[in-house]
């Protein structure tokens, strides 16, 4: 593994010892084992362990990896689509939270079915409007009661959560009158910008729940919250959050190596590649918008050294040097998690040096 100081000089010539051995078909995708353990290690001193750290499986889509966390102690997953609920609860956790206010009700139905399925699993959804209360209500009636439900808060991101007003607070209050509430969540992946701006803006929402647990009291109400994203997740304090959800550090990425390096997370998860073709000053690889990280602007989609000129579904040309056609390159994602789910299965280097082909879940909802 490289010093963590040491920037990436991407794409270069992959050495071998980084590579799955053999005949393997690019593009791939490739994970070290050894970078996601060195990270979650990282992770939960940064968390003060593994009892306060709800990781994100949207990152990694893994059944492998969760068994892994399993085994360090957690037993609390934050999920995004109910296919990640059903393999968190297949790999036998105790805890499972879809962290997405669904209000069709199909997908409810299947998250239902699903803990009704697996009554040793505490199911954890969320509510952040009357209307999707009123969806759960209509369907908890006759579920079963290791179903718990939380309301998701806006912190002025604007994408879901409900405003932190009497809004929030009526929502508690529906749920409590169902059995059913556990807490708040709270998603601020919108937080970035220097330390003291990041930690001055968690002070800001902190106040803001307290203000609402303060209200709910009044009505004989309390619950926990749910908080913190890559950016944030160290700097909620554990008397103002119950559980941190970080879920990126599991693979990391180019985006966070630049920017979190006082976490010293490594990348772990890389897209194999091979140059196919070159052209006065340009190479081509088998790798495109379909390979890697494309929710991302095509220049920077993977650190480079020189230019990405262009990107089709298939392939992408670089102007760089020192590249050859046949030569493998390893590329580092700007974003791990929309790389990952472009994927169902991965050539992993266990901790060993052995290689071995694990599933994930790909693009399955």
């Amino acid at each position: 593994m490289r010093d963590h100081d040491e920037p990436h000089a991407n794409p270069t010539l992959a050495p071998d010892a980084d590579c799955p051995p053999g005949e393997v078909e690019t593009p791939a995708f490739v994970i070290h084992e050894d970078a996601v353990m060195a990270n979650l290690e990282k992770t939960l001193v940064a968390c003060s362990g593994p009892t306060r750290l709800m990781p994100h499986v949207k990152t990694h889509r893994a059944p492998w990896v969760v068994a892994a966390l399993r085994r360090a102690g957690i037993e609390t997953f934050k999920t995004a689509t109910v296919a990640e609920v059903e393999m968190v609860a297949r790999c036998g956790a105790k805890n499972v939270t879809l962290a997405y206010p669904t209000v069709n009700p199909a997908n409810v139905a299947r998250f239902i079915s699903c803990a009704a399925a697996n009554p040793g699993t505490t199911f954890v959804g969320m509510v952040d409007s009357e209307h999707g209360l009123g969806v759960w209500r209509t369907q908890l009636e006759t579920a079963p009661h290791n179903i718990l439900m939380r309301v998701d808060l806006d912190p002025a991101f604007g994408r879901t959560g409900a405003p932190m007003t009497e809004a929030a607070v009526d929502l508690a209050r529906g749920l409590h009158e169902m059995r059913r509430f556990l807490g708040w969540h709270l998603y601020d992946g919108h937080v970035h910008g220097s330390l003291p701006e990041r930690r001055a803006r968690v002070a800001a929402e902190a106040e803001a729940v307290r203000g609402l647990d303060a209200r709910l009291a009044a009505f004989g109400i309390s619950g926990d919250l749910v908080a913190g994203g890559s950016y944030t997740f160290d700097l909620w304090s554990a008397e103002g959050a119950r559980f941190v959800s970080p879920g990126s550090w599991t693979y990391s990425s180019a985006m966070h190596d630049r920017d979190l390096g006082h976490l010293a997370w490594q990348p772990a998860a890389f897209v194999l590649s091979t140059v196919i073709s070159a052209h006065d000053g340009t190479v081509t690889l088998d790798a495109g918008s379909k390979a890697i990280a494309p929710d991302k602007p095509l220049k920077t989609r993977f650190p480079v050294d020189g230019e990405i000129c262009l990107m089709s579904e298939e392939h992408a040309v670089l102007r760089t040097a020192g590249l050859a056609v046949g030569d493998r390159v390893l590329l580092v994602p700007e974003h791990a998690c929309t790389t990952a789910y472009l994927y169902d299965r991965a050539w992993v280097r266990g901790r060993d040096g052995g290689w071995e082909v694990r599933v994930q879940l790909g693009s399955a909802r």
